[in-house]
């Protein structure tokens, strides 16, 4: 059996009138390269792309929010440090009257 794609909205994509190829606004270009590498050129409705685009820009977004994570993660361990550092040398300086460290530890809280 031959399946035939018609347009929902009851048009032509493109159509030859009064010597004029006339082109539907929503007849859109798309050029890329997939996943796997292989290029691609391809005319569809904007309509018909929508699904593809939708999964490429989930996909994009969980990249995005790896990213973030594992930024957030140095950042975190970074913070920890140097706020290790910051009491440590707070220590040092008040030579164990402890007023420092009890405001920083206050602050943390």
């Amino acid at each position: 059996m031959d399946i035939t794609i018609t347009c929902p909205l009851g048009s032509q994509c493109e159509e030859i009138k009064d010597n004029k190829l006339h082109r539907c606004a929503w007849y859109v270009e798309m050029k890329g390269i997939d996943a796997s590498g292989d290029e691609h050129d391809e005319w569809k409705c904007a309509t018909a792309w929508q699904p593809l685009l939708m999964v490429e820009t989930s996909s994009q977004i969980r990249g995005t929010n790896a990213s973030i994570q594992s930024m957030r993660n140095v950042t975190a361990e970074k913070q920890d440090a140097a706020i290790q550092a910051l009491q440590a040398a707070a220590m040092n300086q008040t030579h164990g009257s402890g007023t420092v460290i009890k405001s920083l530890e206050s602050d943390s809280d």
